[in-house]
């Protein structure tokens, strides 16, 4: 999850001054968390305290009133502050750029041993979008994102059973396979190159528009930073582009520590808190 935080954070600046080039400080005095952060970490809370419906909901009114002015969708900003349970049909992005705690938890073992995918996260995927974002292109958004991220982390991690080979030395093949999942299961185009995405991509907070590109993004990459900074290129919504890239790529490639000492430096102590117990519940895992 800190992989989407790092995202966020670098993109923060670029959300209304796109910035069409890859050759950019990667972090910067002027940089700061916004709501992608704040609902990554209430998506991971929901998750070590249960994986509930109501989990949910509690955790992203709890630190949405926590953080009021971290930079919400309109509709999601009026639903935490409100009494209303219920969600409200939206297809925005924010579904995306908050699933990736729910990747982590799924069991790349039992996939090595049966061949088939753990259901225990997906499904923590589906709910964590569906308490908000109910409409059928806002959940799409964040099992596509979920997908990638566990599919890196079981190909990039080397896990095989007796029915294949560890493909982890080439990362050619595994992105191939995450790019033919993605397409064959949930309809997304990511034929198209970065160069050709970006002259014309615009600011659009649809997991339509955003959930593809992000995954391009990362699927052209070398490593960790090279994929922020595809996903910055692009323009568009930044921070939540690049916190969706984020979320996948370390899945795959993992964070530098200097990245990570960095973007640590713009978290206040309850965000950090919650980094620290997610480090500890998932290595119980």
């Amino acid at each position: 999850m800190l992989g989407a935080i790092v995202g966020d954070i670098v993109g923060s600046v670029y959300e209304w001054h796109n910035i069409k080039t890859k050759e950019f400080p990667l972090f910067r005095d002027d940089c700061f968390f916004t709501d992608d952060t704040v609902m990554t970490c209430a998506v991971a809370e929901a998750v070590m305290n249960g994986g509930q419906k109501d989990d949910f909901i509690d955790a992203m009114k709890k630190y949405g009133r926590m953080y009021p002015d971290a930079g919400y969708g309109g509709r999601f900003g009026a639903w935490i502050t409100s009494d209303n349970r219920e969600p409200y049909n939206s297809f925005g992005n924010g579904s995306a750029m908050r699933v990736s705690p729910c990747a982590w938890v799924m069991d790349c073992g039992f996939c090595a041993r049966t061949g088939m995918w753990p259901s225990n996260g997906r499904a923590g995927a589906q709910l964590s979008a569906e308490v908000t974002h109910n409409h059928p292109d806002g959940i799409k958004g964040a099992m596509a994102t979920a997908d990638a991220i566990f599919m890196c982390r079981y190909y990039f991690g080397g896990y095989y059973g007796d029915y294949e080979q560890p493909i982890n030395d080439d990362p050619a093949e595994c992105k191939k396979r995450i790019k033919e999942h993605i397409e064959n299961e949930y309809g997304y185009d990511l034929s198209r190159t970065l160069d050709e995405i970006r002259p014309t991509y615009r600011f659009n907070e649809t997991c339509q528009e955003t959930v593809p590109q992000a995954i391009i993004a990362f699927l052209e990459s070398t490593d960790f930073e090279d994929a922020i900074r595809n996903a910055i290129s692009l323009g568009g919504d930044s921070d939540t582009l690049a916190a969706i890239t984020g979320s996948i790529a370390e899945a795959a490639y993992g964070i530098p520590d200097w990245i990570k000492d960095k973007a640590y430096s713009y978290l206040d102590e309850p965000l950090k808190d919650v980094l620290r117990r997610w480090k500890k519940y998932i290595s119980r895992g």
